[in-house]
Formats: structure tokens, sequence, C-alpha cells
């Protein structure tokens, strides 16, 4: 069993909708990665993030696609690249990452919760 948190807990986590604008390989890091970024709309903005995605996504598939990402993380340094927000997603039975998307078309800056 994880560790239990709170509602207040995890309502302190601020997930959010963006759409990849831009995503360009990233040959500097350990793992294979690709460098992105995703507009959040007039209220957030456009940010940074890196995400070793490349076993299922092509730098063209992901231009448009909306993915969930925490906004109010502090940034951290990834090799030349300071990230700015976490993109979410889930290992499949390899260990690749699949990212969480919504099923359906949603307004930029949509709040999880």
């Amino acid at each position: 069993m994880t560790d239990q948190i709170s509602y207040d807990d995890f309502a302190k986590v601020d997930i959010r909708v963006g759409r990849i604008i831009e995503a360009e390989p990233f040959p500097e890091t350990r793992k294979p990665a690709f460098k992105l970024r995703i507009d959040f709309g007039p209220e957030i903005g456009v940010k940074r993030s890196s995400a070793q995605i490349t076993r299922h996504y092509t730098l063209e598939g992901l231009i448009g696609r909306q993915v969930l990402a925490v906004v109010n993380f502090p940034p951290r340094q990834i090799g030349p690249v300071r990230s700015e927000v976490l993109v979410l997603g889930v290992p499949d039975e390899a260990g690749e990452v699949v990212l969480l998307t919504p099923g359906h078309e949603v307004p930029l800056a949509g709040k999880m919760f």
C-alpha cells in the first residue's frame, strides 16, 4: 500500500492541460528524451519541459497533442534545459512512458480535480 495523503495535500498539486507546440531532440540526456514547449493558455503561458517519451512518440506526432502536467513544482535544471513543468505519464509493460492525456479536447489550462 502506498503512503496516504490528505485531500488538502492533493489539492496543492496543480495539474493542468497544455498543448505541445514544439518538440525537439534532446541528445544531451543519458536516456533518450525530447525537449518540449507546452502552451497552457494566457493564464500560465508557454512552459518548457523534457520527457523520456521517445519509444511511443515521434517529434511530429507530439505537436498539437494535449497533455497533463504539474505546473506548480519549482523549475529543475536537466542538462542545458530548465524544465518548468512535469509532464505526466505512466509506464507500459516494458517500462516506457505513455503520456496522460484528456480523452476529449478540453480548454487549455483546465485544472484536474
